[in-house]
């Protein structure tokens, strides 16, 4: 297996978390999405949406980090055998790329890059959009320990991955104890890894060439 990925970003840090905890071997292929790397023909024959990660098994490509998360965990701990429970881990896919995605990653994304400031419009509606999600995971962590059923599962792989890094998007945590707690348990995983590297410089506005500018 080959991973193309970009060390900066969460949604492939969940992917590259996964594989360190099934213990797979694969052959990281780093790409610098902002210096033009996906912008090329190449890549778009790999992924024509641009975007990382993507996931090469036998010559075929998987993109979307949630996707490959699904992927992987077919037949392991990872993924409930339940029926309904395996339809509460997609819930809560789903939710993370449509709540936690835009607010907690896209507001850390816009600061850390300078193409927010904290006053600006659009980081105060994503901060008010990410502290509904904290308050929303606080209040369901508060009856168990992790997000479905009784064990850690792809779920919380999914939402953990720009969650623990909402420091950098100018949140605190310490009001969701819970959110907290959660955290610690996922950090005592076995295989857990943490190494999510800074955006490069040429991540900022004007500085590089991205489907982000």
């Amino acid at each position: 297996m080959r991973l193309y990925d970009y060390a900066g970003s969460c949604n492939c840090y969940k992917v590259r978390l996964l594989l360190a905890q099934l213990g797979l071997p694969y052959e990281r292929v780093p790409v610098d999405i902002f210096a033009g790397e996906t912008l090329t023909d190449e890549y778009a024959a790999i992924n024509p949406a641009r975007s990382t990660p993507v996931l090469e098994v036998d010559g075929r490509y998987l993109p979307e980090s949630n996707a490959i998360l699904t992927f992987l965990a077919r037949g392991t701990r990872y993924m409930p055998e339940d029926p309904f429970e395996q339809a509460q881990v997609v819930a809560w896919l789903i939710y993370e790329q449509t709540d936690v995605v835009p607010m907690i990653g896209g507001l850390r994304f816009r600061l850390l890059t300078g193409r927010l400031e904290a006053s600006d419009r659009d980081a105060e509606r994503r901060r008010r959009g990410a502290l509904e999600v904290l308050q929303a995971l606080d209040e369901h962590l508060a009856s168990c320990d992790f997000l479905v059923g009784r064990g850690y599962t792809i779920a919380d792989i999914a939402v953990y991955g720009y969650t623990h890094r909402a420091g950098e998007a100018g949140l605190e945590l310490e009001p969701y104890p819970n959110v907290r707690a959660w955290l610690g348990r996922i950090e005592e995983q076995p295989g857990y890894i943490e190494d999510v590297a800074p955006y490069g410089a040429n991540a900022a506005p004007g500085a590089g060439r991205s489907i982000y500018d």
